[in-house]
Order: C-alpha cells, then sequence, then structure tokens
C-alpha cells in the first residue's frame, strides 16, 4: 500500500505547487483546482486582449502598397545589427537607409542586401566616435523615419 500513499503524497504536492503558481490562498484541494480554473480563465482573456491590441496597432488594411518593412536593431559590443525586410521589392529604399546611417554617423562594416522578389538587409554599424551619443532606439526610428520618406517619395512618383 506505500504506493498508494506515494501517489496521493505526489498528488498533494502538484496541487500545493498548482495553489502556488496560481497565488490561491485556499488550503481545499477543489478550491484550488477552481481557483486554478479561474486563473487559467484570466490568463486567456488577457491574451485576447493583448493579440487585439496588435492587431488594432496595425494597419487594418493589409495592402501591399502601404506595408512598410520590418526593422529590427540590436545593440553589439561596438555597434548595431539592424535587419530590414519588406514581402515586396523597395527599389531606392537601400540608398535611403544608408543616407540615414551616414547622418547618424554609422559605419557599415558588413551588410548582406537582397532585393529580387524581396528586400532584405541585415547590416553591423561601428559608431564613429562616441557609442553613448546613439542608441538602438535612435538608430531603429532613423531607419524607419527613412523608410517613411522613401515610401512617401515613391507614393508621389
Amino acid at each position: 500500500m506505500g504506493s498508494k500513499d506515494q501517489k496521493i503524497a505526489l498528488l498533494n504536492q502538484h496541487l500545493e505547487q498548482l495553489g502556488s503558481i496560481t497565488n490561491s490562498p485556499s488550503v481545499n484541494k477543489a478550491s484550488i483546482i477552481v481557483h486554478a480554473s479561474k486563473y487559467i480563465e484570466e490568463l486567456k482573456e488577457r491574451i485576447d486582449k493583448l493579440n487585439e491590441d496588435v492587431s488594432t496597432s496595425q494597419p487594418s488594411h493589409v495592402d501591399d502598397e502601404n506595408s512598410l518593412p520590418l526593422v529590427t536593431v540590436e545593440t553589439l559590443e561596438k555597434g548595431f545589427l539592424i535587419n530590414v525586410f519588406s514581402e515586396k521589392n523597395c527599389p531606392g529604399l537601400l540608398v535611403s537607409i544608408l543616407e540615414a546611417f551616414e547622418e547618424l554617423g554609422l559605419e557599415l562594416s558588413d551588410a548582406r542586401v537582397s532585393c529580387s522578389d524581396s528586400f532584405r538587409l541585415e547590416a553591423v554599424s561601428e559608431t564613429e566616435g562616441q557609442i553613448d551619443r546613439v542608441d538602438a532606439q535612435m538608430v531603429k526610428q532613423s531607419v524607419l523615419e527613412a523608410i517613411r520618406n522613401w515610401s512617401q517619395s515613391n507614393e508621389q512618383d
């Protein structure tokens, strides 16, 4: 009968962990399970709300002409790793981005660019002089501004 006692002890341990994870004030097993169930429902509602927030923050009309490239910037030891991606070809965008790098005083040390069916730029840049004066957010904002300017100039053409 020792096996049955071990199973009960293990079940009690798991219920205790469940109560701890869900911050349940209960000690009653049934109450812990009910509280955990409510906690799971709250988490589902949070996820739904976050998904809703994400979908409303993106343009509701996903039109190929209006979708701007995705930009990510990571800080490296002496510079930044900048990634720009668009599902469509973007003639002239590379020049706009490189001009933005120049304005920030970034020197390109390595880059991979693809401009065939889509546009992809992976660049490693180093700051000339003080790295403290430029951060990843500034680089991202500058690249996004260059993309918006490029996009607006293409709409006028």
